[in-house]
């Protein structure tokens, strides 16, 4: 797959919702319920971290749940790629890019939204033929602001940008002509999830769907 043809499928993923949940899920068993209350609450594009032990399981788990699209963030190794891909995620995240994570998912046909944080990075993603990418950790690097000056000089790039978002302030950044989407974990609080209150999570997600 070209770069080209995975931005192409990652802006898809990026219009189905407003939000992309980030989910950092300690315990397997609360996988699906998860999964089934944010996509009944409209948001069917999930992203599961790869930042504990069970998140393979977790991704294959969701991959079960109709009506979803799950896939792999914090991906930073080809073999990270390999993983997450058997275990049935149907894109990937990173919150960087290496050539050897880009070729990986490039050889893979694993669609990628590759991270960045300057103009450089994004440059340098662009000229590669990546239109579609993450824009992170957008909180601690300026903000809403910071991505509408980058996108001033850089409008064939569209972003979703991640890391400090929350409901106060995720209008601020779909406001801006170069967001897609954003990437978020307001809408699944580890409290919720941890005690399995699905309708207070589908609720939310609702709210997020609707922005």
């Amino acid at each position: 797959m070209t770069p080209a043809q995975i931005s192409q499928q990652t802006e898809a993923l990026c219009r189905r919702a407003p939000v992309i949940p980030v989910l950092v899920i300690e315990d397997a068993t609360l996988a699906a319920p998860l999964a089934a209350a944010l996509i009944a609450g409209g948001l069917p594009v999930l992203e599961v971290t790869l930042r504990t032990p069970a998140a393979l399981e977790v991704i294959a788990a969701m991959a079960t749940v109709p009506g979803g699209i799950v896939g792999a963030g914090t991906v930073l190794t080809p073999a990270d790629v390999a993983a997450a891909k058997a275990a049935g995620a149907r894109f990937a995240v990173s919150p960087g890019a290496t050539d050897r994570l880009l070729d990986a998912c490039e050889g893979a046909d694993l669609p990628l939204l590759p991270g960045a944080a300057t103009a450089t990075e994004a440059m340098a993603l662009l000229e590669r033929g990546y239109t579609v990418q993450k824009f992170f950790p957008a909180s601690a690097i300026g903000g809403a602001p910071a991505l509408k000056a980058i996108g001033a000089p850089l409008p064939q790039i569209r972003f979703c940008p991640t890391g400090g978002i929350g409901h106060d302030t995720v209008r601020d950044y779909l406001s801006l002509p170069n967001v897609l989407c954003v990437g978020g974990s307001w809408v699944a609080p580890k409290k919720l999830v941890e005690n399995a209150e699905w309708n207070a999570i589908t609720n939310l997600a609702r709210q997020a769907a609707s922005l």
